[in-house]
């Protein structure tokens, strides 16, 4: 039986209320924390540094860091985020036009002795991961355009998720980010995915509760 993590997006948390938030993350059956790097020129916003990440590393000890780099040169950005605190980094193909150059920016992420993804934009055809699933142990299939939260699910990507699910080892997780709620959470479920990224959803109301809602 698979084990379905929920991934809250930091993207969406109210940082008026950072410890406030943070500690129901703590109390939260979130076991992950995903952290979107927006570079303002692979797509049109701009977010957070390494430093912000030490910050959540110190308030939330015991989450497992999900870093998702949106940046034109995410070998840049690997060693300050592991520094950092990253349990994970995942980078996008579309960033990396060489294969080659994409075989070895997964080898510079495991060289540091943490885990490595890749991601694909929604209208990326999925089978440019074919010749990496054996490779990372993540793929993150975006439901949304990356850039901006809040916006509505793609359901036409859920063919995506259900084709990884019978091609991915068994030791990488299939993970999805945009427009996740308790409706959109169950079809991805059932199509596959092991982590749930949710954002504005999560941080709306009640955290645990809202947690909780996409795992049940």
């Amino acid at each position: 039986m698979r084990k379905i993590e929920v991934a809250p997006s930091v993207l969406s948390l109210d940082y008026a209320h950072f410890e406030g938030q943070c500690q129901q993350l703590n109390e939260s059956n979130a076991n992950w924390l995903h952290f979107d790097v927006m570079d303002g020129h692979f797509v049109p916003n701009l977010t957070f540094g390494p430093d912000i990440l030490k910050g959540f590393r110190k308030a939330c000890p015991d989450l497992f860091l999900d870093v998702h780099l949106m940046v034109e040169d995410p070998k840049m950005f690997v060693e300050p985020f592991v520094k950092a605190g990253a349990d994970l980094i995942s980078f996008h193909v579309e960033a990396l036009s060489d294969v080659l150059k994409i075989h070895e920016l997964i080898d510079l992420i495991h060289s540091y002795n943490i885990q490595a993804g890749l991601v694909i934009k929604p209208k990326t055809d999925v089978h440019v991961l074919d010749e990496f699933l054996d490779e990372v142990d993540l793929v993150l299939i975006m439901s949304v355009e990356p850039g901006f939260g809040g916006q509505k699910f793609m359901e036409d990507m859920l063919p995506k998720v259900e084709y990884l699910r019978e091609h991915v080892p068994a030791s990488c997780r299939i993970e999805i980010d945009g427009g996740i709620n308790d409706e959109t959470a169950k079809k991805a479920l059932h199509a596959g995915v092991d982590v749930l990224v949710a954002g504005s959803y999560v941080f709306k109301g009640n955290i645990k509760e809202q947690v909780d809602t996409l795992i049940k």
